[in-house]
């Protein structure tokens, strides 16, 4: 199989994305995560072929309009997903989670009809597992106490990307010699 590896800058971080001929979206990982691309291109498509190219013009256009605030700029951008059952069912669920909103894992879960609340686990490794940043946006899933857990790409980039979409309020830093009320 033939794929096309396109690098693309983002405000969170550069992004590498693989794509086809027909321009759906195998994999989109950040820069620093080289080696997660390689390992699931082979886990999940087996020995494909990667040609440097760029970006196809929808995908890209896409992201930038993204990026600059279309916060639904991503939603019809077409995927492939191959995961194990769960997984695929999982990222299909991701997908329809709109922007500028969060779920739990615990809700990903009975939305997908299970019952059992340890399957919120299983939820968050599919989760995990997701080969496509941003466009199946698993950033959108938290904690049911509103922690926002764990994020292949790094807790920074989760709140970077919620922010973006205002799903969570923008951290405000407090300098380190501020001094407080009350302290």
């Amino acid at each position: 199989m033939q794929l096309f590896l396109s690098h693309i800058e983002s405000p969170p971080g550069d992004l590498m994305l693989v794509s086809d001929a027909q321009h759906r979206l195998y994999a989109l990982e950040f820069s620093d995560h080289r080696s997660r691309l390689h390992r699931g291109l082979r886990d999940r498509h087996g020995s494909a072929e990667l040609i440097d190219a760029a970006a196809p013009a929808s995908i890209a256009d896409a992201m930038t309009r993204y990026f600059s605030g279309e916060l639904n700029a991503l939603d019809a951008l077409p995927v492939v997903m191959t995961g194990s059952d769960l997984e695929e069912k999982v990222w299909a669920a991701l997908r329809r989670i709109p922007a500028g909103t969060t779920t739990s894992y615990g809700k990903l879960a009975k939305a997908l009809g299970f019952e059992d609340p340890r399957a919120a686990i299983d939820i968050g490794a599919a989760n995990g597992a997701n080969p496509i940043a941003i466009v199946v946006p698993c950033h959108r899933v938290i904690a049911s106490n509103g922690e926002l857990k764990g994020y292949a790409w790094g807790l920074q980039r989760k709140r970077w990307l919620l922010e973006h979409e205002k799903a969570i309020p923008a951290t405000r830093e407090v300098p380190q010699t501020a001094t407080l009320p009350g302290f």
